[in-house]
């Protein structure tokens, strides 16, 4: 039976996608490729298209709406795994194509439950990938760990008392999704002395990244969505 390839192409650098995951992409006949919104177009695929074969490969842009609120959106995460099955149950390999690793805050993990459940007969085989996590801590020269340090990696919309906890508890602590949060994150950070120990990083692996230890200059900017922030006691 053909099968579904769950890859992870990186944070936005083409030279960081895996030897295995270049060679799924370039001879799967179907990529399926995840896009916020109708006219919204798809990172992913902009960073394996110099790959892609248009002639002899299909690709399938599939929206997922990101909000917090996800009442509502079950409807698309079944249409969009229905999609893959079909084309699976013809007998062609699939590939599910996401930024960053599949199983860190990942779009394809929003179908990949429906996979397990609904359609239990289709193999599905996981491509890891270079995480921004990774990437941005490199980018920004802070090690994440070391020795017994604990680290904690979470969405950046937490309560304001969960995130207090969270810093007060470990020694590193990610924060994604931060540019919609972050006048207040920073603000949190600064009462807690920490807004010195900090990186944002967006666009981590691409031409336009930005890395920035001056938080302050950040407040009251329009943010890129693709940030997010290390902070390193």
């Amino acid at each position: 039976m053909a099968k579904i390839y769950a890859i992870g192409v990186g944070p936005g650098d083409p030279e960081l996608l895996t030897g295995k995951a270049e060679r799924i992409l370039r001879s799967v006949p179907v990529i399926c490729a995840p896009t916020a919104g109708p006219v919204d177009s798809s990172y992913a695929l902009s960073v394996i298209e110099p790959l892609l074969d248009r002639n002899r490969q299909e690709v399938i842009i599939q929206v997922f709406p990101m909000r917090k609120n996800q009442s509502g959106l079950d409807e698309y995460w079944e249409t969009a795994a229905a999609e893959v099955a079909e084309r699976v149950r013809r007998g062609n390999d699939v590939a599910f194509i996401t930024i960053g690793d599949p199983f860190i805050y990942s779009t394809f993990l929003y179908i990949y439950r429906i996979f397990r459940e609904k359609y239990p007969e289709i193999p599905v085989e996981i491509i890891p990938g270079v995480s921004s996590i990774n990437a941005a801590a490199i980018a920004a020269g802070i090690p994440l760990g070391q020795a017994s340090e604990r680290i904690a990696i979470i969405p950046a919309a937490f309560e304001e008392k969960e995130l207090r906890n969270i810093l007060s508890n470990f020694d590193t602590v990610v924060l994604m999704k931060v540019s919609r949060v972050f006048d207040g994150v920073y603000a949190l950070l600064k009462e807690l002395g920490l807004e010195r120990k900090a990186a944002f990083i967006s666009r981590v692996g691409t031409a336009d990244q930005e890395v920035v230890f001056d938080l302050e200059r950040l407040l009251s900017r329009k943010l890129d969505y693709m940030s997010l922030l290390i902070v390193k006691k």
